[in-house]
């Protein structure tokens, strides 16, 4: 049995997504699919529009075999961490052979360069990203130029810097690389509207787009065409039940957060340097809204992504300490199942007889074998979640469920 390795966040799932499990196989010869997924917060510092147990049923009838949940700490971590907690998750279950990404460039080898160059030169590109930065260049464009000057004549390097799949496929082939895993990358060209494309296309439409037509409509009608049936069948479900979630959702419970740290100051936490938390604090009487705070604290050094990040480390306790625990212990502890098909039950035999750490299917009992640190990461997942269903809760005024008495998703 061959198995691919996807990493997605389905936010939510779309056309695009179903044909990437689709041309995933097809490229990798996998006859199962293991989709490590984010969590209900994502990549971008923002809660997930749909919770993860709707998205990982989309993510099964749209032709996944498993889902895994991809630890927090790393859920809404830098690329660089999304990608080297994923990878370390896929790694560590032994059964995974390849993964598959999708890329705007859709050469994989284009890609391995730059995740090279970025590897073998770490330290010295951090001093010199810097110092490009000294001249007024935002980070993203300072480490482009300082890819061209490495590779020079070579357009189609500097180019795949600046597309955001691409820039998660570098780190997942740096990652890959680093562990030196036997994990096996191919990518496919991501075809349709960009990760960034707010416009409605005729049926490849973004998720940013789908976000925000459901947003600025105030109905899923629009988005039929951009989902398939099954996706667009629990929407229906779920519409102003349990979704949409926005960021402007947590700004009460962002400024409480804030608010309450405020005499410790925020450097305690990832991604937060001294003169971020004091620029947090300068302007802490200017808050109105999340949105409203991330436009105003933005700069050419710090992308409003990476401002929105910093925030919900604050909102969720994500902290630089913890973090370096993690990662000097191999990342993660654990691999917990989100949903499986039924059909695919012999993948999680497999797991079982080649993972290198356990498989959590019953959240109540992984106190049983679970400790110390691996206890810390799982407690801040369910942590999160219980903040995640409270924003559901307060928004929809349904009943509150507890992570501990959630089951798996089986189709």
């Amino acid at each position: 049995m061959k198995v691919c390795g996807i990493i997605a966040e389905y936010n939510p799932f779309h056309n695009g997504h179903e044909n990437q499990i689709r041309m995933a196989k097809e490229l990798t010869g996998a006859d199962k699919v293991i989709v490590v997924m984010s969590g209900d917060f994502t990549q971008r510092g923002v809660p997930a529009f749909m919770d993860k147990y709707s998205r990982t049923r989309m993510a099964l009838k749209g032709g996944a075999d498993l889902v895994l949940e991809l630890p927090l700490y790393y859920s809404v971590g830098s690329a660089e961490f999304f990608a080297s907690g994923a990878i370390a998750l896929l790694d560590r279950i032994g059964v995974v052979d390849s993964l598959c990404f999708g890329s705007e460039c859709g050469d994989v080898e284009i890609l391995k360069d730059i995740a090279e160059i970025l590897t073998d030169n770490k330290d010295d590109l951090h001093e010199i990203i810097r110092e490009k930065m000294k001249t007024g260049l935002s980070y993203p464009m300072a480490r482009m130029a300082t890819i061209e000057e490495m590779i020079p004549n070579s357009y189609e390097h500097v180019q795949a810097m600046s597309g955001p799949n691409n820039i998660l496929g570098f780190e997942y082939l740096r990652a890959i690389k680093q562990r030196e895993s036997a994990i096996e990358p191919f990518t496919n060209l991501r075809i349709g509207a960009g990760y960034h494309d707010r416009m409605m296309q005729s049926t490849l439409s973004s998720a940013m787009a789908i976000r925000e037509s459901i947003e600025e409509t105030g109905t899923i009608d629009r988005i039929e065409s951009q989902v398939p049936y099954y996706v667009f069948d629990i929407m229906k479900e779920e519409y102003n039940q349990t979704f949409p979630i926005l960021e402007e959702d947590i700004s009460a419970m962002l400024k409480y957060k804030l608010l309450l740290d405020a005499a410790d100051g925020y450097t305690s936490y990832v991604d937060i340097s001294k003169d971020f938390s004091d620029k947090i604090l300068k302007n802490l009487n200017r808050y109105s809204s999340f949105s409203q705070f991330c436009d105003l604290l933005k700069s050419k050094d710090i992308t409003y992504a990476r401002v929105s990040r910093s925030l919900l480390h604050v909102l969720l306790n994500i902290r630089k300490d913890r973090m370096k625990m993690f990662i000097e212990d191999d990342y993660v502890y654990y691999a917990r199942i989100l949903g499986f098909r039924e059909e695919s039950k012999e993948l999680l035999t497999e797991m079982k007889n080649h993972s290198d750490i356990p498989m959590i299917s019953k959240l109540a009992d992984a106190k049983n074998f679970l400790k110390d640190h691996a206890l810390t990461m799982l407690e801040s997942d369910v942590q999160s979640a219980h903040i995640y269903d409270t924003l559901v809760t307060e928004k929809y005024h349904s009943a509150t469920v507890s992570e501990f008495s959630r089951e798996i998703v089986r189709v």
